[in-house]
């Protein structure tokens, strides 16, 4: 056995690179340990310890933009450490704080573990960071499949609850299928450049610059291009986008709200990472790819926009919604195929989401009762009223999803605007004002029931409105923060968009 081959090999494991994983994947462990070794009256302080610990985590990820960072591979080239790659890490360790939060608020209605709720987020945000710096199919796959197996339990969490057990069984089935057909695309392309027997063309398949280069060399192979299709629609699964999307709104009201709430910003995130660094690795095939993600966005714009306007249940109205802001993110990546400020426009529309949606979310999870399942529009009558802190963080929230200036959704939805403008997708570009108009109506039926409506209970159903539960001390400070960043960031995007730039 050639031991300095395998030397050689071990000498590109930069385990400092992946630090922050390592922490969190540690912390994970210790949360399953001190639930073992500490007493039960002591259980109830282990949500804390998981919200604390990411906090604790967050600055040192923070810290390796002000000593500098250097651009480069490790382990053999499955990981790739960019910029793009350090400011996701920070995306996702913001989402599992926000999460772990929601957590506190949604877990003690339920009797279900907790500590085994937070111990799979943390698992889930550290494969979701690894996600973000994938250079390898085999890296992209096993980290993907880590953070959608995470989800399968997540969604169920409810296990008391038939409709979570519902979500989790329908997104297991929609999930394997994605698995699949995203599996079958990377065999394809392994294949054609790939093949073993050939020295010059040696595992090229499974490396994304290698295989961009193969690309750049056989532009029009036919089962290249097919697997390319079936890589990006296994993509497409993961975030939602049209014709994929059958699963999303029933997958989004079974699940409880915390998860629902990572589910719509952590996994949509981190699947359209990988589909900038895919659509990078396959520029070489854009007479293919363009054409069907412009078709991909179009759709998927319309339809999460028109199914949203039915709908009565609030967590299948943000699901739908979802799939909306799917479509305006894959604009953002249509427009980088030619335009650089489509990777940044994205990257901006992500963290302008993160705020908005999670101070929605929070909202959802101090108005739903135990029935997580069961949140209607009808609930919202009246809470202005009785609630006005969590009214105006819902109305802020809702109105920087729908694009109202001066919110950051405002500037999220312009930047993607600009991009599309400049790359010449003027037929995209009108589907999209289209759809921001069609939004505002079941955007605003929500604050105008949260604000002008009152709260009539039926004759023969008093009970049917949850009651809301108090807001705490950390809950109210988040929301606040979440509410008042949404507003400045609309407001002055000077630093985001130097950090985003990298300079």
């Amino acid at each position: 056995m050639d031991f300095s081959a395998l030397q050689a090999l071990a000498a590109s494991n930069d385990w400092m690179a992946i630090f922050p994983e390592v922490l969190l994947g540690c912390l994970a462990l210790a949360l399953l340990v001190l639930e073992i070794v500490l007493p039960k009256s002591l259980h109830s302080s282990l949500p804390g310890v998981a919200l604390f610990g990411v906090l604790a985590i967050l600055p040192s990820q923070l810290l390796s933009f002000s000593v500098g960072f250097i651009e480069g591979d490790s382990f053999n080239g499955l990981l790739h450490h960019s910029y793009e790659g350090q400011v996701m890490r920070v995306f996702f360790l913001l989402a599992a704080v926000l999460t772990c939060l929601l957590g506190t608020v949604s877990l003690p209605r339920q009797r279900v573990p907790r500590t085994e709720f937070y111990h799979i987020v943390l698992v889930v945000t550290a494969a979701m960071m690894l996600l973000a710096q994938s250079n390898h199919f085999v890296m992209l796959f096993v980290a993907l499949e880590t953070v959608t197996i995470g989800f399968y339990i997540l969604v169920s969490y409810f296990r008391g609850s038939p409709a979570s057990l519902e979500a989790g069984l329908k997104y297991l089935v929609m999930g394997a299928l994605s698995s699949a057909v995203l599996l079958f695309g990377i065999v394809l392309l392994y294949g054609v450049s790939g093949n073993p027997m050939l020295a010059e063309h040696t595992a090229t398949g499974m490396n994304f610059d290698s295989l961009s280069g193969f690309l750049a060399a056989h532009p029009h192979d036919f089962l290249a291009s097919v697997g390319i299709v079936l890589v990006l629609s296994g993509v497409a699964f993961k975030i939602g986008a049209f014709p994929f999307q059958i699963w999303v709104p029933d997958v989004y009201q079974g699940a409880p709200t915390p998860v629902t709430a990572f589910l719509a910003v952590g996994s949509k995130a981190a699947g359209f990472i990988v589909l900038l660094v895919l659509a990078r690795t396959f520029s070489a095939y854009a007479w293919l790819t363009v054409p069907v993600l412009t078709l991909m966005a179009g759709a998927t714009l319309l339809f999460g926009n028109l199914a949203a306007l039915t709908q009565h249940n609030v967590k299948r109205l943000i699901g739908l919604s979802g799939v909306s802001h799917a479509g305006f993110l894959l604009l953002g990546v249509v427009a980088a195929a030619t335009v650089p400020l489509g990777y940044g426009a994205v990257y901006f529309y992500l963290f302008a989401y993160l705020l908005a949606s999670y101070a929605v979310f929070g909202v959802m999870a101090h108005v739903a009762g135990p029935d997580d399942a069961d949140q209607e529009l009808a609930h919202y009558a009246g809470l202005y009223k009785e609630r006005p802190f969590l009214a105006l963080v819902l109305a802020i929230g809702l109105g920087s999803l729908a694009g109202i200036p001066p919110l950051a959704g405002f500037m999220g939805k312009l930047f993607i605007f600009i991009a599309t403008f400049r790359a010449g997708h003027y037929g995209l570009l009108g589907i999209a004002v289209v759809s921001v108009v069609i939004s505002i109506y079941y955007y605003f039926s929500w604050i105008r029931a949260a604000f002008f409506e009152s709260w009539t209970p039926p004759a023969d159903e008093a009970s049917a409105r949850p009651a809301p539960t108090p807001v705490g001390l950390t809950a109210g400070v988040i929301l606040g923060v979440l509410a008042a960043c949404t507003v400045i960031l609309g407001c002055y995007q000077g630093p985001l968009g130097i950090w985003l730039s990298g300079r």
